[in-house]
Order: structure tokens, then sequence, then C-alpha cells
């Protein structure tokens, strides 16, 4: 049995585990605004979802992620489509996130109907990484 709310104060430490890159400050904005998921299994956290506003008008996912030993069970399709019901219901009508080029997720979000549509690359010493893949999905269909 799988529950997914918003994320709550009492969800940090759950939150830092698998959130390596969201500054504290940040955490507090997430739970303040709802704009972050808990995906529960049986009671039990295993996993998030976060995003903001790109151009402060377009939701974007900016982390996804599972618990290693719950991946591959449906858990982060469950979660994106929790969140654009949820951005659907809030009015967007379309929906962003990203992925780099050497990760496995550009294949997972092109499974649930995400478009490739650009991408870009840091090349800035001690800031460098593979191409940021961005990917985009249409709410209205």
């Amino acid at each position: 049995m799988i529950e997914i709310r918003y994320v709550e104060d009492k969800d940090k430490n759950f939150w830092f585990r698998l959130d390596k890159h969201l500054p504290e400050s940040e955490f507090d904005k997430k739970v303040r605004d709802k704009q972050g998921y808990v995906l529960f299994e049986n009671g039990e956290a295993v996993g998030l979802l976060r995003y903001n506003l790109f151009w402060d008008n377009t939701p974007f996912c900016t982390m996804l992620f599972v618990d290693w030993s719950k991946q591959k069970n449906g858990y982060g399709k469950a979660l994106m489509n929790h969140w654009e019901d949820d951005m659907r219901n809030q009015g967007y009508e379309m929906v962003m996130t990203s992925t780099q080029e050497d990760e496995e997720a550009q294949h997972f979000y092109r499974k649930i109907g995400y478009k490739d549509c650009g991408g870009f690359t840091v090349d800035f010493p001690g800031y460098e990484q593979p191409m940021e893949l961005i990917l985009m999905k249409d709410l209205r269909v």
C-alpha cells in the first residue's frame, strides 16, 4: 500500500538521507510552499519529489528519488503521476524536469511522456558535469 503526501517538518531526517543537494533553508521553504512530496510504502518513507517554478510560472521537478532498495517498483512513476495531477489541478498546463545525459533517468522520463527540448553543459572549473538534458510534458493531453 502506498501513500503520497506533501513533505512535512517531521520528514526532515528521511529527506536528507536521500537528498544531498538541498540546503536546509530550502527544505523549510519546500514544506511551507508545499513543493515536495514523500511516498510511503506500508507506512515507511521510501521516495521523494521536489520541484520549483522555472520562469516563475512552469513547474520543474528538481529531484525525484526512490530509495535504492525500492527502485523498479513503480514508485517513481507514482510520484510523477501524483505531482502532474497536482500541477494540473493547480492550473498548470506544462511541466519540466532534467537529468544528466549519462543518467538512466532520461529513459524513464521519456517512457512516461516527457520530450527532449534541449540541454546545456557546465564546464566551469569545479562545476563540470555531463550535459544536462531538459525534458517537458504537456499536461493538456
